[in-house]
């Protein structure tokens, strides 16, 4: 009898393991990767005028009007100098930036977008006045010497 017993508890715990097990598996859903479309508008700008900077900051259909930190990099082409600015609000998921320049040439923009556990940082190349000559495009890009002292 209380070898029957035994087995019975046994089966039962077992058969409510298995029932447990087989509940329906609940999938989540992975959040679509970060992106970040960049825009200058004028992007041939003229000297001493206002050029924006736009950053649209989407995750899968969504704006992201929360990023942890977003960096603007600007720079004149083979200047060593990197102008950084920390962006803090946005709308539509649209960090922006308005900004003029005494010199002409043809420079770099990079943000640097930091969201939801993840990082995008694409680059853009436009022109104030007349070009310059461009950077070598198997330079390394700014990220390996960023110091992130010169923020505005």
């Amino acid at each position: 009898m209380k070898k029957l017993l035994v087995i019975f508890i046994t089966f039962l715990l077992f058969s409510m393991l298995v029932s447990c097990s087989k509940q329906k598996d609940k999938t989540v859903e992975l959040p679509g990767m970060l992106e970040v479309k960049l825009s200058v508008k004028p992007e041939t700008g003229k000297v001493n005028q206002p050029i924006t900077f736009e950053a649209k900051v989407t995750q899968g259909n969504k704006e992201v009007n929360d990023a942890d930190e977003v960096i603007f990099e600007i720079w004149r082409a083979k200047d060593e100098k990197h102008e950084k600015i920390k962006i803090k609000n946005a709308k539509n998921g649209i960090y922006r930036l308005e900004k003029s320049f005494p010199q002409e040439g043809t420079y770099y923009f990079i943000s640097h977008v930091t969201a939801r556990d993840m990082h995008n940082m694409p680059k853009k190349e436009f022109v104030v006045g007349t070009p310059s000559e461009p950077e070598d495009p198997k330079a390394k890009d700014s990220m390996d010497n960023m110091n992130m002292d010169d923020q505005k």
